[in-house]
């Protein structure tokens, strides 16, 4: 934007995609995104301080949290006027660690709390929702980015994909029709096939990183309304490319919000199965005569039953 990089963030699902252009792609990002960029609130309590120990910050900066108020939300520039009074050292890395920990995302009323996101791996995704799916085509291409010079690597590398790839196949039959045999067994075959050792090391490794994963790998079984990868999110992002490519992107925040703005409707009409074209003309004229986006969402959403295993009968 104005000779200025940002980013394109894309929330989607089978009703609807939203395109939010943004300076950054941190945690607290992410978390503006979930909210529509409501108010800012930050809150100090057990939740906040698991975070804080994952991300390691100095033990002197937690000890000078806790004298902060607690298990109460503190709104934005109160919280910064107290990090910048009680601990004015603090680094800009640390500060952001800080704010992403104690970001009341969990804790905020206005909006519905999303309970997981599927995803590729990157880390300002994790621990913001209760469960976190991860893509299998993105992991797919770091075994696609190992290139082994000698041709018994190569024959390694060609096999395991196979069984990779058709253990996904098995698991988009799983999704048509869920057991629990089914999910037994395939979590076991999931175990067997990824503690595979072949002697070609960055392989090795690889399958590692991904057994590793599991719990995000396999959430299909216990949710198998879900896909398996995140590809709409990345069909959108291209749409966002190929539009930035025709017209060197925005060059003010007004320009970037209505590219947000049409790119949100535009996609979303195509999922929702309505003219595009006729419902903004249907808007703009002030006839209102096609039902808003927000009525046909919840009436298909109630029609798909997306959280139907959240919500057994």
């Amino acid at each position: 934007m104005n000779a200025h990089n940002h980013y394109c963030q894309i929330l989607c699902n089978p009703l609807y995609t939203a395109y939010f252009t943004t300076k950054d792609k941190s945690r607290l990002t992410v978390l503006d995104v979930l909210t529509n960029f409501g108010p800012r609130s930050f809150l100090l309590n057990e939740e906040a301080f698991s975070y804080i120990d994952i991300s390691r910050l100095p033990s002197q900066v937690v000890r000078q949290l806790k004298t902060f108020p607690q298990q109460q939300p503190i709104e934005e520039y109160e919280f910064f006027s107290l990090l910048d009074k009680h601990i004015p050292c603090l680094g800009p890395q640390h500060r952001s660690r800080v704010l992403d920990a104690a970001a009341a995302y969990h804790a905020q009323m206005e909006f519905p709390i999303i309970r997981l996101l599927l995803c590729d791996d990157a880390p300002q995704f994790k621990l913001v929702t209760q469960e976190l799916a991860l893509c299998w085509v993105h992991d797919g291409r770091h075994y696609k980015k190992l290139d082994p010079f000698l041709a018994p690597h190569r024959q390694l590398l060609d096999t395991f994909l196979d069984q990779y790839w058709d253990f996904y196949r098995q698991l988009l039959q799983y999704r048509q029709a869920p057991s629990n045999q089914e999910h037994t067994r395939l979590d076991h075959l999931f175990d067997e096939i990824f503690s595979t050792v072949t002697g070609y090391d960055a392989l090795d490794q690889r399958i590692a990183k991904t057994k590793a994963k599991k719990p995000s790998m396999l959430i299909v079984l216990d949710h198998p309304e879900i896909p398996l990868h995140n590809n709409p999110a990345e069909l959108g992002a291209r749409k966002r490319v190929r539009k930035r490519v025709v017209s060197f992107g925005t060059r003010t925040i007004d320009g970037a919000k209505a590219w947000d703005t049409f790119m949100s409707l535009s996609a979303t009409a195509k999922k929702l199965g309505i003219n595009f074209y006729l419902y903004i003309s249907d808007r703009i004229s002030g006839a209102f005569e096609m039902p808003s986006m927000a009525e046909l969402i919840t009436q298909k959403a109630q029609q798909l039953n997306l959280g139907a295993s959240w919500n057994p009968p």
